[in-house]
C-alpha cells in the first residue's frame, strides 16, 4: 500500500476551505454526475422510518444530508465537519432547499458533538479516508448509533476488472488532477485525492476495521465496477 498522505486535520481543512467553491461542480464533472446517484444508494440502506435522526459525518456541503431529507421528509440530520467554508457553502444549499430539518455543525470525526445513542442511522460520504484517525471515527460513530441503527460509508475504490482498472488508474492519476487544479485553483488538492485513495486499506480490511468497533452485518459493496464501495453495516 502507497504511504499515506499527510492529513493532519489543520492541513485537511484548510484544504477543503480552499476548494469549497467549486468543489459540488468538481464533483459532479469528474464523476460523470455518478456521485449523486452513489448518495442515493447509500441513503436507500439507512431504512429510514418516519422521524428518524441522522448523522452525516464529513458532511462537506451537505449533499448527503438533503439526500436523507430528500427520501423522508420527516427525518432529521446533524451535519457534522471540520471545515468552515465547506459548512458556509452547506447552509446556503439547505436554506435554498427549505431543509429546516437539517442541522449543520462544525467538529471533529474524531470527537462528534452528540450524546451516546442519540441516532437511528449514520452516514459518511467521500470522508472517512480523510480523517487522520480513521478508527477514532468509527468508534465514535459506534458510541453515538443506538443499538439496530444503520451504517452508509460511500468511498472510493479500485476497479478489478484489469482493462478497466488500468483506465481508470490513468484517469485518477493524471487526467482528474489536471482537471482538478485548472477548475478548483488549487495545486495540490485534487493531486491528494489519488494519493488517499490509493493508500485506502482494501475493502474487504476496511469491513473488517469497521466490524471491530461493534458494528455486525457489515458488507462491502462495489458500485459502478468497483470505483466506489458502499460499506454497509449495523450497530449491534
Amino acid at each position: 500500500m502507497p504511504a499515506a498522505p499527510d492529513k493532519t486535520p489543520s492541513r485537511i481543512a484548510g484544504m477543503f476551505d480552499s476548494i469549497a467553491p467549486r468543489y459540488d461542480l468538481l464533483n459532479r464533472v469528474l464523476s460523470l454526475g455518478l456521485d449523486q446517484r452513489w448518495r442515493q444508494r447509500g441513503v436507500s440502506e439507512l431504512r429510514l422510518g418516519e422521524g428518524s435522526r441522522i448523522l452525516d459525518l464529513c458532511t462537506g456541503t451537505a449533499d448527503l444530508a438533503l439526500a436523507v431529507i430528500g427520501r423522508q421528509p420527516n427525518a432529521s440530520v446533524i451535519g457534522v465537519d471540520f471545515s468552515a467554508a465547506m459548512l458556509e457553502r452547506g447552509l446556503a444549499k439547505v436554506r435554498a432547499a427549505h431543509a429546516g430539518r437539517i442541522h449543520l455543525v462544525r467538529g471533529d470525526a474524531t470527537r462528534i458533538p452528540l450524546p451516546d445513542r442519540s441516532c437511528d442511522g449514520a452516514t459518511v460520504g467521500f470522508g472517512i479516508r480523510n480523517v487522520a484517525e480513521p478508527e477514532r471515527a468509527l468508534a465514535e460513530l459506534s458510541r453515538v448509533l443506538k443499538p439496530g441503527g444503520r451504517l452508509a460509508i460511500l468511498e472510493f475504490g479500485q476497479p478489478r476488472i484489469p482493462g478497466i482498472r488500468t483506465l481508470y488508474s490513468w484517469y485518477f492519476r493524471y487526467l482528474l488532477p489536471a482537471i482538478g487544479r485548472r477548475v478548483s485553483r488549487h495545486q495540490s488538492a485534487y493531486a491528494y485525492l489519488p494519493a488517499s485513495v490509493g493508500s485506502f486499506p482494501a475493502p474487504d480490511e476496511f469491513a473488517r476495521t469497521i466490524g471491530s468497533h461493534g458494528f455486525v452485518s457489515v458488507q462491502a459493496v462495489p458500485l459502478t465496477l468497483g470505483i466506489v464501495y458502499l460499506y454497509v453495516a449495523t450497530r449491534a
